[in-house]
């Protein structure tokens, strides 16, 4: 019987892949691959849904917690590994669990995603909660390890969501706080979901957080004002924000971000108010973070 999974079809502009070019292949892959955006942005109401869910649990204190297996977790544990240096968030604000643990982020542990009782487990150690979004992947949407996860999440009281790149039958809908599920149709390669779904689900993973960081006032304007330094590339980043917004030298915005310890939202505070790291640090934390709020009040 044919499979019902859309990203288990055949592709039918690509069944003669095998005797092509390379410069022929590359086309077959590009084409496909222009149509990603476009069902990634049909889905813009459920991804702004899913904004608002992380938003609401970062403001309680809560988490984002992504779950997957294969492509699936790799792209979660990505999305969460690069918001601490993005954003200097706590690491433990945006979490990705993988099936298998860490070694499948290298290393293929295939048969890992066959046991839901283990990603029940991994909601029990993370020790999901009320105020937590835990956010299933899983491109196919019948990964055993993430339905098992979602639903002892759901018994912990979690809100939960669904990506998926096939049509979500009704059931999930009504089980999940959120479904996301853009349709980018049938791989190039027969139910090579690490293509045209892996894409689609970086897409999607990218504006979730990204939405809720803006959210939270990590990003002023369209700069990462709350980055903190870590490396030569982040000190150079962060000491262009301050020259720009502050319209001072490279000498004098060194000195601000080395007296704020490296975090850029602080020392442009610091820099724009004339007060030191500590009452900097104040008035951004009397104004939830948002540092639109200390320094331009009238329009926050």
């Amino acid at each position: 019987m044919r499979d019902s999974r859309l990203t288990e079809q055949r592709n039918p502009r690509s069944t003669n892949v095998d005797r092509l070019t390379p410069l022929e292949i590359v086309d077959v892959i590009n084409t496909e691959d222009r149509g990603i955006a476009e069902a990634v942005g049909a889905e813009r109401a459920a991804i702004a849904r899913a904004i608002e869910l992380v938003e609401a649990c970062f403001r309680a204190g809560g988490r984002l917690i992504y779950v997957g297996a294969g492509t699936s977790g790799r792209l979660g544990v990505l999305d969460a590994a690069e918001m601490p240096p993005t954003y200097g968030t706590d690491p433990r604000m945006v979490q990705g669990v993988i099936a298998g643990g860490m070694e499948a982020l290298v290393r293929a542990q295939e048969g890992a995603e066959d046991h839901p009782e283990d990603g029940a487990r991994a909601m029990d150690e993370k020790e999901v909660g009320a105020h937590d979004l835990v956010l299933g992947i899983a491109t196919s949407g019948t990964t055993p390890y993430v339905h098992g996860a979602l639903a002892r999440a759901r018994e912990r009281g979690a809100y939960t969501g669904f990506l998926l790149c096939t049509p979500p039958p009704d059931s999930l809908r009504a089980t999940h706080d959120v479904v996301i599920a853009p349709l980018v149709g049938p791989e190039v390669v027969t139910g090579s979901t690490r293509m045209k779904a892996g894409t689609a689900t970086k897409l999607v993973l990218n504006t979730i957080t990204t939405g809720a960081m803006i959210r939270m006032g990590k990003v002023w304007g369209n700069l990462m004002v709350d980055l903190q330094v870590t490396c030569q590339k982040l000190q150079d980043r962060g000491e262009r924000i301050l020259q720009e917004m502050l319209n001072v030298d490279r000498i004098r915005a060194t000195e601000l971000l080395a007296a704020a310890d490296g975090h850029v939202k602080t020392a442009l505070v610091m820099g724009r108010l004339d007060v030191d790291a500590e009452e900097a640090r104040r008035r951004i934390s009397d104004a939830g973070g948002a540092i639109a709020r200390v320094l331009e009040p009238q329009g926050g």
